[in-house]
C-alpha cells in the first residue's frame, strides 16, 4: 500500500470520529464505561468477522494475536488507557475544558513523529500547521461559549486532577499512534484483539463504579451499533493503517478537523446551534492542513 493511500485511510478514521459526538448523544444515558464495553466488544467482533471474508483470513487473524507482551501493552494501553483517562477527566473537570486540553494529542503526534526513523526531523510547516489547527479548536470552543469559567475557573484547584487526566490521555493517544509506527510489522488484524481486551477492562470498570443503564428503544440501540461499526470500530483499524504506513505528521494535523466536523454534524442534526466563529475555526484548520500538506510534499 502506498503512503498516500494509507494516509487517506487514516483520514477516514478522522471522519468517523467526527460522528462520535452525534452517536454518543443519540445513545441515551448509557454510562461511559458500559458504553465502551459494548462498543469495543462489537468493534472487536466486527474485526474478527472480517477474517471470514479473506481466504485463510481466520488463520491469519488468529496468528496476528500471537504478539509479544510489549505489543499487547501498547495496543491495550493505548485504547483502554486513553479512554479510561478521558472518562476520568470528564468526571473530575468541566467537560469543555477537559476536551480542549485533550485535543493537544494531534500536536503531540506531530512533535513525537519527528523522532521516528526516517522522519527527517520536524519541518516548520508541520509545526505551523498543527498550531493553526489547535487555534481552530480553541476558537471553536470559545465560539460555542463552553469555556465559561474564565482563567479563574480554568485554574480551579478542584478541577486540576481532571485536567491532569485529560493531558495524560493526550500523551497516551499520541504515544500509541506514533509508537504503532515502530511495530509496523504487526498486522492490523491484531487491533481486533486490542478492542476485545479493552471491552473486558471497560466492563470491569463499569461493574466497579457504574450503575447499568441500557439503551431505550430502537433508535438508541441503533446509535450504539453505529458507534461500534464506525467511531469505535472501523476507525481504529483505519487509524492503525494510517499511522503505520501513511504520513503520520499530516494525519496529526488533519485530526484537528474532527471536532469541527463533529460540531457541523451536530448542527445539521439539531443537537447544536451554528455560530459565526465556526467558520473561523474551519478556516484555521483547513489552513493548517494545507500548510502541513505542503511541508510533506517538500519533504518528499
Amino acid at each position: 500500500m502506498s503512503s498516500s493511500s494509507a494516509t487517506l485511510l487514516g483520514c477516514g478514521a478522522i471522519l468517523l470520529w467526527s460522528l462520535l459526538a452525534l452517536f454518543t448523544a443519540a445513545s441515551g444515558a448509557v454510562p461511559p464505561f458500559q458504553l465502551a464495553a459494548m462498543t469495543f466488544a462489537l468493534g472487536g467482533l466486527v474485526g474478527c468477522a472480517s477474517w471470514l471474508s479473506r481466504r485463510g483470513g481466520i488463520a491469519a487473524g488468529l496468528a496476528s494475536l500471537r504478539q509479544p507482551w510489549p505489543v499487547w501493552a501498547l495496543g491495550v494501553g493505548g485504547l483502554f488507557g486513553y479512554h479510561a483517562l478521558y472518562f476520568a477527566a470528564l468526571r473530575l473537570a468541566p467537560p469543555a475544558e477537559a476536551g480542549l486540553i485533550n485535543y493537544l494529542w494531534p500536536l503531540l503526534i506531530v512533535l513525537f513523529s519527528a523522532r521516528l526513523p526516517g522522519a527527517g526531523g520536524l519541518r516548520p510547516g508541520h509545526l505551523l500547521g498543527a498550531v493553526l489547527g489547535l487555534a481552530g479548536v480553541v476558537a471553536l470552543f470559545l465560539g460555542r461559549g463552553d469555556l465559561r469559567g474564565g482563567a479563574a475557573g480554568f485554574l480551579s484547584d478542584a478541577a486540576l486532577p481532571g485536567y491532569a487526566a485529560s493531558l495524560a490521555a493526550a500523551f497516551v493517544w499520541a504515544g500509541y499512534s506514533v509508537l504503532s509506527r515502530r511495530v509496523g510489522a504487526v498486522p492490523t488484524d491484531a487491533v481486533a484483539g486490542f478492542c476485545l481486551a479493552t471491552a473486558a477492562l471497560s466492563l470491569a470498570c463499569h461493574r466497579a463504579w457504574e450503575v447499568t443503564a441500557w439503551p431505550a428503544g430502537a433508535l438508541q440501540w441503533g446509535a450504539v451499533a453505529a458507534l461500534s461499526l464506525g467511531p469505535v470500530g472501523a476507525a481504529f483499524y483505519l487509524w492503525d493503517i494510517g499511522c503505520k504506513r501513511g504520513d503520520i505528521r499530516l494525519l496529526g494535523v488533519a485530526a484537528y478537523a474532527a471536532p469541527v466536523l463533529s460540531t457541523l454534524i451536530l448542527v445539521a442534526a439539531g443537537y447544536a446551534a451554528a455560530t459565526p466563529v465556526l467558520g473561523l475555526a474551519c478556516a484555521l484548520i483547513v489552513a493548517g492542513a494545507l500548510v502541513a500538506l505542503r511541508a510533506s510534499r517538500r519533504g518528499a
